[in-house]
């Protein structure tokens, strides 16, 4: 099994380009991250390239504090999709696998059709090399985000149609909303393009809390999924304290 470091969680008391190296040094086989621009894309790409490691994915921004995108919300079309022009031109420097497009809180038909649109755009600015992700975010941590279950992520993903927009899979979010971790796996594996991690229900290390990730990953891997997991998990003191879970948890 292999696993990613998320550095929003993972060393985040440090600068991007240090976490990048302590992710390598703990045996991390890629390293993903939420929003990067603070640092230089130059000095990122240098990072990668020292290491070796791939960056599997970032996030388009959140639009300000306390929100969680920018991609439904009708009135904020034009803000959405510079914010998508960022975070594709960021991941074609630094040679990221994917982009997540974060939907924001809305609901409703004019939400709905709103990120049907934004996603259409940014599929048709971003290379064919990079993978658009969606993802459904649980209400206790994300109140009223547009993207709720996994069902209803599938339903955007089909009604679009387009190659190269995928789900991400987040056991923590789908734990805490929906359950049923392994089923859902299962049905769902056709359309995912990323799938990430953390305990339930305090979003800590994965070796303890209400699921069985031993049972989780040989399943994972029973499906032939051999991409790296991505660890985004919230450790309760020092990052590299926390990772005995790669070694008792891997099948």
């Amino acid at each position: 099994m292999k696993f990613s470091a998320n550095l929003g969680f993972l060393w985040n008391d440090r600068p991007l380009p240090a976490a990048i190296r302590a992710a390598k040094a703990a045996g991390f086989d890629a390293v993903e991250c939420h929003w990067p621009y603070d640092v230089p894309p130059s000095e990122t790409r240098a990072a990668l390239e020292e290491t070796g490691l791939p960056m599997l994915g970032l996030n388009t921004i959140t639009g300000g504090p306390g929100a969680f995108g920018l991609s439904a919300l009708p009135d904020r079309v034009t803000d959405a999709r510079d914010a998508i022009r960022q975070a594709v031109d960021y991941a074609v420097d630094i040679g990221a696998q994917s982009v997540h497009v974060m939907a924001g809180t809305a609901e409703g038909a004019s939400a709905r059709q709103t990120f049907l649109d934004n996603l259409r755009f940014a599929r048709s600015i971003c290379p064919e090399t990079i993978t658009l992700l969606i993802e459904p975010l649980n209400p206790h941590d994300a109140p009223g985000y547009f993207l709720r279950t996994t069902d209803q992520a599938a339903g955007v993903i089909a009604e679009l149609g387009l190659p190269g927009i995928k789900l991400m899979f987040d056991c923590y979010h789908v734990g805490r909303t929906e359950g049923d971790l392994v089923t859902r796996l299962r049905n769902l594996m056709p359309i995912l393009g990323h799938i990430q991690f953390a305990s339930v229900p305090d979003r800590g290390t994965p070796d303890h809390g209400e699921i069985d990730y031993r049972c989780v990953f040989s399943e994972i891997a029973s499906l032939g999924w051999s991409r790296p997991l991505g660890a985004e998990y919230r450790p309760a003191g020092d990052t590299d304290a926390s990772l005995d879970w790669m070694k008792t948890l891997s099948p």
